[in-house]
């Protein structure tokens, strides 16, 4: 899938008017019913099935809140065939009207800008399940999961259930992630795929617990492994491609220390700088070549890279500094191709440079609790974005090293630190 682009100089791109706000519509039966058709093919070649727990407790036409996890591009192709024929909206990311505006809205998405905070939102929410008399799917990692373990969520997700008062689903899939991880570039394994579907949360569930109760049972609904899932259901990726790009997730070599020289090619991860190498077996573990596996389990070695990036930070050593290309997206008629430019990224957040010296843009940690990062994006290439309601700068490093997932975690980190050195402020003044 591709998105519609267009070459602009900076300067008019920001003077575009920005689109009027549009309250989201109630889409009907025969939309509805185009994307389940859409959707079949890929069920079929996965032999989807659906096992539905507690559900007969939601009304037939009761609006409620489904909330999904996030593993490949399946996901809304599952949603549209187990919710039907029931009414539902979508939230998606602003990028996904680009070039389709009218189809999108027709098939009920409520756009919105990834890790932003964006209070229409909730609004539109609310006007879809209580005035539209229709469903809401959302995912609120936000994000595809870059390791197969789920990715933060919002610490506001409690107080958003208790503002829309409507009972909550839980759609929980299995096999779409090994199916199509996101380092893979779109390279399609044969896998089985499967899902979940629950009553979670009634209205007076919600009503009876505090926020930070219900914050404790999303997080523990959002926790899930998926390469321990391959291992202990015995599923085997057999496909020679599955290390392609294994890299952008292993970004640091655990024999040599150093970052940016691993390399993902068949089956293999190898390490440019001391030569260690690593199959990635057919049960979806690391094996080294010669001497010690010192992670076999690919999310271990991710968490160890973020507990390094938390050291670099914690000992003022961390910094991204990267030259960039620079698309920017104001409305949805296209996303607009402004030039180049330098990402720079320490513990001060992130400054975006460019476009002849117009561009100059910071957006300091406590801004965004993750990063909008991804993978062979619209099939242009790895891209990290920023921004704000008004625009969003989305950048794609140049040069061979891997910085996308490094920068992820280094955002969430930096952000967790902000916010614990805010609350000591504030309980300090009390």
């Amino acid at each position: 899938m591709k998105i519609k682009t267009i070459d602009k100089p900076f300067a008019e791109v920001m003077a575009l008017p920005r689109p009027k706000h549009q309250k989201p519509h109630r889409p009907n039966l025969l939309f509805r019913t185009l994307l389940r058709i859409v959707s079949m093919p890929d069920l079929w070649a996965t032999r989807f099935r659906c096992r539905r727990i507690g559900m007969e407790k939601l009304g037939k036409r009761e609006p409620c809140l489904v909330l999904m996890n996030h593993a490949s591009f399946i996901d809304l192709k599952i949603a549209s065939t187990v919710l039907y024929p029931r009414s539902f909206n979508i939230v998606c990311t602003a990028d996904g009207l680009v070039g389709k505006k009218w189809l999108m809205r027709q098939l009920g998405c409520i756009p919105t800008q990834k890790y932003v905070a964006d209070i229409r939102l909730v609004r539109d929410m609310v006007h879809a399940l209580h005035k539209e008399k229709s469903s809401v799917l959302m995912y609120p990692e936000a994000g595809y999961s870059f390791d197969g373990t789920a990715t933060m969520l919002p610490d506001t997700l409690g107080s958003c259930l208790k503002l829309l008062k409507v009972p909550v689903v839980m759609i929980r899939t299995f096999g779409a992630f090994s199916r199509d991880p996101l380092y893979n570039n779109l390279q399609l394994r044969r896998v089985k795929v499967s899902a979940e579907m629950e009553y979670l949360l009634s209205p007076e569930d919600i009503a009876e617990k505090t926020t930070e109760e219900l914050n404790e049972i999303l997080k523990e609904q959002f926790s899930f492994d998926y390469f321990r899932w391959q291992k202990e259901t015995g599923v085997k990726i057999k496909e020679k491609f599955r290390a392609d790009h294994l890299n952008r997730v292993l970004y640091q070599c655990p024999a040599c220390g150093v970052e940016g020289q691993m390399v993902g090619r068949s089956i293999t991860l190898r390490c440019r700088a001391c030569g260690k190498t690593w199959e990635l077996t057919e049960e979806g573990e690391m094996q080294a070549i010669m001497g010690e596996t010192e992670f076999s389990h690919i999310p271990d070695w991710y968490r160890w890279e973020r507990e390094n990036v938390r050291a670099q930070i914690e000992r003022g050593e961390y910094s991204l500094d990267v030259p960039v290309d620079i698309c920017l997206l104001v409305d949805t008629k296209a996303l607009y191709r402004v030039g180049e430019g330098h990402l720079h990224h320490d513990a001060d957040g992130f400054h975006l440079t460019g476009c002849g010296g117009e561009l100059d843009y910071r957006q300091k940690p406590l801004a965004s609790y993750s990063l909008n990062a991804d993978y062979y994006w619209y099939e242009i290439g790895d891209v990290i974005c920023i921004g704000n309601t008004d625009v969003l700068y989305y950048c794609f490093p140049r040069g061979e090293r891997d910085v996308v997932a490094k920068t992820r975690l280094a955002t969430e980190e930096l952000y967790r630190i902000a916010q614990q050195a805010r609350n000591r402020e504030t309980d300090a003044k009390k």
